[in-house]
């Protein structure tokens, strides 16, 4: 027997098994289509497509044995009803199609940014006996919300430590290790790791979380997306005991001579830490460091934390304080801090108003996020849907849709549906009446094959900040 997630006829919804016999006598043809339809954010970035592609669709998905598997399994889920199951379908697709999915599957191309109530992806069977597999497949293709919305939620958080870098008169240069990636333990699986992971890795470059770069690379072509640093964590700062922190503290130090390394201060009494430990007790021996020491704070209210800890710093570090063109203090080059206790979008923001009003420029601090980056997301956040626009019925098309009197927002789109540059932004074409020469949806999956194989520094590049993007274009 096969793992549960190697069956595509296994990766669906129960209901879906029966809606073979529930369309129209002679449909042929089932065309849906996948949007976000609102949300937190009033745009979003897809990414994550490619990756359910290749790992769950390309080539022979369907086996004789995945089928009497399947078969066998739907009898007992539906109380030994084997008329439930559409055996005759998808042997049809093994013989016919040497179990290769015949759907053709249209989408933005990766990294695209694409304001809400837009469409996202296309698809529709290509083989008339198959009008079921459209919506069969709705259930896994749909997933692809999770790394979409990771990565719109990790852009948002970009562009307001950049703009907040800008504020403070600092540099851009970094900004790529901004925002550090500590989700994987805070996920559901480690697929959410990957997927989530990879997402974050779009526009940052800083994570722990090994799985998402380890999907850049088997998925989009991109040796080594997400690096990371020495870091101490409680346990190896905890075991040299309360009155041997110093000594803890100096070994991260002696271990790691050269480069970043970070450790976190808070076993005890966070402001001693700083101020007498690093500060005074330590102090040579982190001014002559060829790199940087990261302190990290791990508890308290974030935005009060923050401000006190360098305050803390400021007062065992006060000759060595400068400031940027703006006014703005900056801690020595060779010490800096990150935060990574109850970091999301809002509190992120919260955090470096507070350092501005305290006189601190964004530079000093780095962040580290971890559920509310990968996991405290759901479906709903972007409102993802994937609904049916159109079918043909006999030779004949015509568009179908949905108007619930109790929800006007999830009324869907009608007909054959077109995405179309307009401007600086985007605009769906409905019922067919596009323009497909302005069609920006390209062909990314035909009857088992991959069309298009996206490369993870095109999807960066297409989903860079437009601060980012100004600030090349003015070196340049």
């Amino acid at each position: 027997m096969s793992d549960f997630d190697e069956n595509i006829i296994l990766i669906s919804d129960s209901y879906k098994v029966s809606h073979f016999k529930q369309y129209p006598p002679k449909t042929e043809i089932v065309y849906s289509y996948f949007e976000s339809r609102g949300g937190v954010w009033d745009e979003t970035v897809f990414f994550g497509l490619q990756y359910f592609i290749k790992r769950y669709l390309v080539g022979q998905v369907v086996t004789q044995e995945k089928i009497d598997e399947a078969e066998e399994l739907f009898s007992l889920h539906f109380n030994g009803d084997k008329g439930n199951f559409n055996r005759e379908g998808w042997e049809h697709i093994l013989k016919e199609h040497g179990g290769k999915l015949p759907v053709v599957i249209r989408a933005v191309p990766e990294g695209t940014v694409v304001p809400v109530k837009n469409v996202l992806m296309t698809i529709e069977n290509t083989d008339p006996k198959c009008y079921w597999l459209t919506n069969y497949l709705e259930t896994l293709l749909v997933q692809v919300w999770h790394p979409m919305t990771v990565c719109t939620n990790s852009r948002v958080q970009k562009k307001i430590i950049a703009q907040k870098l800008v504020d403070t008169g600092c540099s851009l240069d970094g900004l790529g290790f901004k925002l550090h990636d500590f989700g994987f333990r805070g996920v559901s699986s480690v697929e959410s790791a990957a997927t989530g992971g990879a997402a974050h890795l779009i526009n940052f470059l800083g994570t722990d979380t090994m799985a998402g770069f380890v999907m850049a690379k088997e998925y989009y072509h991109e040796p080594c997306a997400g690096f990371s640093i020495p870091a101490a964590e409680h346990s190896t700062i905890t075991s040299w005991t309360k009155d041997g922190e110093l000594d803890a503290f100096r070994n991260m130090l002696t271990q790691f001579p050269s480069g970043l390394v970070a450790v976190v201060s808070d076993s005890y009494d966070i402001f001693n830490a700083c101020t007498n430990l690093w500060g005074k007790e330590l102090k040579d021996m982190i001014l002559k460091r060829d790199g940087v020491l990261v302190v990290r704070p791990d508890s308290g209210d974030p935005p009060v934390i923050v401000v006190q800890v360098l305050e803390a710093l400021e007062k065992g570090f006060e000759d060595k304080i400068t400031k940027t063109d703006k006014g703005f203090k900056m801690l020595p080059p060779q010490l800096r801090v990150i935060q990574g206790d109850g970091i999301d979008y809002k509190s992120l923001g919260a955090i470096l108003d507070a350092m501005e009003k305290a006189g601190w420029a964004a530079d000093n601090l780095a962040f580290g996020s971890g559920g509310a980056l990968l996991q405290k997301l759901n479906r709903d956040t972007q409102k993802c849907a994937f609904k049916c626009s159109a079918v043909v019925i006999d030779g004949k098309e015509r568009p179908v849709f949905k108007d619930p009197i109790t929800d006007k927002g999830k009324k869907s789109k009608k007909g054959r549906l077109t995405l179309e540059k307009q401007g600086d932004s985007y605009v769906t074409v409905t019922e067919g009446k596009g323009d497909p020469e302005k069609d920006v949806l390209i062909e990314v999956f035909r009857n088992g094959a991959l069309m298009a194989d996206h490369k993870f520094s095109d999807v960066r590049a297409r989903a860079e900040i437009p601060l980012v993007l100004d600030a090349n274009k003015a070196k340049n």
